[in-house]
């Protein structure tokens, strides 16, 4: 399958859509879901187009776990987490619904439950406070 230039990720990296980010660099973009299925769930993506693992440049994938693990030990730390939960889903099949790779990275207590995929948005000043303070543990 080919990659969608008009995903809606796609509309985030080109500022059609705005985002609560977290972190970007040259290559790798992070920011919060929207439908999150915990507080501070993100989302790691390339800024490259990749679909999936599956046509993903090696360089990019590099790039997008190295952020995940840096935007998972802040939440540790801002959400007092006792751990993290990653996910990554590729094709229809695999459970992917948006087709450009992406790595979500979820903090976790423990005996507290996910919520349902898509089942809860989130209010946008509790998302601009969470990006606030996980930007902040990035930086320090």
């Amino acid at each position: 399958m080919a990659y969608d230039p008009g995903n809606i990720f796609a509309k985030i990296l080109c500022g059609e859509i705005p985002a609560h980010k977290v972190y970007e660099d040259e290559r790798v973009l992070a920011f919060l879901d929207i439908m999150p299925r915990a507080a501070g769930h993100a989302l790691v993506i390339p800024k490259a187009p990749a679909r999936n693992l599956l046509d993903v440049e090696a360089s990019d994938l590099a790039a997008v776990m190295a952020v995940a693990q840096r935007i998972a030990q802040a939440q540790m730390k801002v959400f007092a987490a006792e751990g993290i939960t990653l996910s990554q889903h590729n094709e229809k099949a695999g459970g992917q619904e948006v087709f450009h790779l992406h790595v979500h990275v979820i903090p976790r207590h423990a005996g507290v439950d996910l919520r349902a995929p898509l089942s809860y948005k989130e209010a946008p000043e509790v998302l601009a406070e969470q990006a606030a303070r996980l930007k902040t543990a990035l930086m320090g």
